[in-house]
């Protein structure tokens, strides 16, 4: 499907009609009748438009808990007559679509591992078929691939579902990070610029993968005019079971809120702090990966002490410098400028192995 093709289909109805952020928060999974209610009862409807809630939770291994199932449902359609909410769901596969309409679920939002799947994606479509006036989410998938994430949006649309929107969930990441996923705000700015009518929610909860994040990336997410946010919330949040690090109380969710209101007001959005979140990003990664570096010249470091090996070896530094001397020059860096970094990352390493070995 063509770009503007696609970015003309979607229909942003669903969101325009609100005159601020769309909120959408809730617990990540549903656990009792009590807790759900009791945590709906304390958002601040004022702020909040969606009450969310996990219902069926995809694990990374068996003999967890998976969710409640069909049972929360129900809760879900009592939040939605007692507090005049909208509901909100994941869904992973035709049989989840089948239940969730049959319970007058608002939205649903399709999870990374499912986003990742082409497959699942094009089951979910068919199974949403005539569903042309329910919202449908799509999360980024679990790795950077924008073209990935595009062709779920295209085969929903391809079944006539024109209510979209998707969440920006953050992408995994090799290396060790402060984030749980790292957010790539680049390949956010370069999703809205390919499909500009894409209404944008950011989910800080699966970004950081802890509470004390979740302002931070919260108020970057409306530097960059997001349209919305979904954070996780609980009315006892120590006591989750299911990702409890991440979840706030309503309270503190509704004060978090509050305080992004008045930053929204005065933010000016400038270019030039949009660049410059963009390149801490780049520098928290440089970081991280320098950290990664070291650790394992400490390993070499050992071994070259055991195996009684010379710390120096300058015909591998000669290989290594020519490397990236001429990858450097292929991605347009300046060789003085690759010539000093890595002189300062020999010489670091160098110092390491030297205390080891002394």
């Amino acid at each position: 499907m063509e770009m503007e093709k696609l970015n003309n289909s979607i229909d942003r109805s669903w969101i325009d009609t609100w005159n601020q952020p769309f909120i959408i928060s809730g617990p990540c999974s549903a656990e009792s009748e009590q807790q759900i209610l009791k945590t709906a009862n304390r958002l601040n409807s004022s702020y909040v438009q969606v009450f969310r809630a996990g219902i069926w939770k995809p694990r990374t291994k068996p003999n967890n808990f998976e969710g409640i199932g069909k049972e929360g449902l129900k809760w879900l359609r009592k939040v939605k007559k007692n507090t005049g909410l909208m509901v909100a769901t994941e869904i992973a596969n035709a049989e989840h679509v089948k239940l969730a309409i049959s319970f007058d679920i608002d939205i649903l939002w399709i999870g990374a591992r499912s986003t990742a799947s082409p497959f699942t994606i094009q089951e979910i479509a068919n199974a949403l078929e005539g569903e042309n006036h329910r919202i449908i989410l799509v999360k980024n998938p679990i790795h950077p691939d924008i073209e990935l994430w595009i062709g779920a949006l295209e085969r929903l649309l391809g079944k006539g579902i024109r209510k979209l929107g998707v969440i920006h969930r953050g992408f995994y990441t090799y290396k060790n990070s402060k984030y749980r996923n790292q957010p790539n705000w680049n390949l956010l700015l370069n999703l809205r610029t390919l499909i500009p009518r894409i209404p944008i929610l950011c989910d800080p909860s699966h970004i950081c993968g802890n509470k004390e994040g979740i302002f931070d990336i919260a108020k970057k997410a409306y530097h960059f005019q997001y349209d919305g946010l979904m954070i996780e919330s609980h009315c006892d949040p120590n006591h989750a079971w299911s990702d409890a690090q991440q979840q706030m109380t309503p309270e503190n969710l509704l004060e978090m809120l509050k305080t992004l209101t008045n930053i929204e007001k005065c933010d000016q959005k400038s270019e030039l702090d949009s660049f410059r979140i963009l390149i801490d990003e780049l520098d928290e990664n440089i970081i991280a990966l320098l950290a990664e570096r070291m650790n394992i010249s400490k390993k070499l470091g050992v071994l070259k002490k055991t195996s009684d090996i010379a710390i120096l070896q300058p015909s591998r530094w000669k290989d290594i410098m020519k490397k990236s001397l001429n990858l450097g020059k292929s991605l347009g860096i300046s060789e003085e400028l690759l010539e000093g970094i890595f002189q300062l990352l020999h010489q670091e390493s160098i110092k390491i192995q030297n205390q080891i070995r002394n």
